[in-house]
């Protein structure tokens, strides 16, 4: 049972046609284009979650889960809608979104929905919404992460991760309950999504640092402080470690564990004002210190 609603949001204006800095992130181009990277993922990346639970959506017979399936294929339609937005900025700076999307279209479905069994493109899924769930929370409960950014990118992200976090259990359910994937299929999944997003995301970050103009020794400069920055110790990804593991213990479920203790908060002040850029700073002065 889920601790929070599944809330599908439309036409949120975050303003990401505005004014926003090419280097959002701190004026640093690796943790900027990192987060940029991730973004072109995203909307291809959200279909295949939605087209991954739907084969599975006709043999579900509970209600809620039936109602909590439509809601995370609203709101994950909602993500793709608003990170193509997104990704609009980056075709204006020269990046070749279409091409980095064609990639990872051909990666997600000529390969894996084409040859895959539903069963392990599901698992897939489950894993992938694992980590985007544990992103949220390390994302947003470290105030210091996105000190930096931009407000309106990092309200974008607040938003993206609390719907995360709201639909966190619904393809775990699936999986579990209507394909009745095993232990062994749903951990080596999760290592295999891990692999796979970090590798396709640190290629695409160093493939938009050449566009950038950066020379082949200023991207390797950039790129190994950058991927400290993320694997150190206190660094974006190993407080989020204790979280990532729990999935792989026996009789795992996310409601467990994780709560967002702040995402009653960002609830609260986006349905008080209308306003998600008000929202994302509320959840981001939350964030631990």
């Amino acid at each position: 049972m889920s601790d929070h609603t599944i809330t599908p949001r439309e036409k949120l204006d975050f303003g990401l046609d505005g004014d926003i800095p090419k280097y959002w992130f701190a004026n640093d181009p690796f943790k900027t284009r990192f987060f940029d990277a991730m973004s072109t993922i995203f909307p291809e990346g959200e279909r295949f979650f939605i087209s991954c639970v739907r084969d599975y959506r006709d043999q579900v017979s509970d209600p809620r889960l039936l109602q909590e399936i439509k809601d995370f294929m609203r709101q994950e339609a909602q993500h793709g809608i608003v990170h193509t937005q997104y990704n609009n900025r980056l075709k204006a700076q020269g990046i070749d979104v279409d091409m980095l999307e064609g990639i990872t279209k051909h990666i997600l479905f000529n390969f894996d929905r084409k040859y895959l069994p539903a069963a392990q493109t599901l698992a897939e899924t489950a894993a992938a919404e694992h980590m985007t769930a544990i992103m949220a929370h390390g994302f947003f409960e470290r105030k210091e992460v996105l000190d930096k950014a931009d407000t309106r990118m990092r309200a974008m992200y607040a938003w993206h991760a609390m719907e995360e976090i709201e639909h966190k259990a619904v393809a775990f359910d699936v999986m579990s309950k209507i394909a009745k994937v095993g232990y062994l299929r749903r951990t080596v999944s999760m290592l295999l999504v891990t692999l796979g997003f970090n590798l396709h995301s640190l290629l695409t970050t160093r493939y938009m640092l050449e566009v950038d103009g950066f020379s082949r020794w200023e991207r390797i400069k950039l790129m190994t402080k950058g991927m400290w920055w993320l694997f150190k110790p206190g660094g974006l990804y190993m407080p989020m470690l204790g979280h990532y593991v729990q999935y792989f213990k026996p009789g795992f479920h996310p409601w467990q564990t994780g709560q967002m203790r702040s995402y009653q908060l960002w609830l609260d002040t986006l349905n008080r004002t209308g306003d998600p850029i008000l929202a994302g700073e509320v959840l981001h002065a939350a964030g631990a210190v």
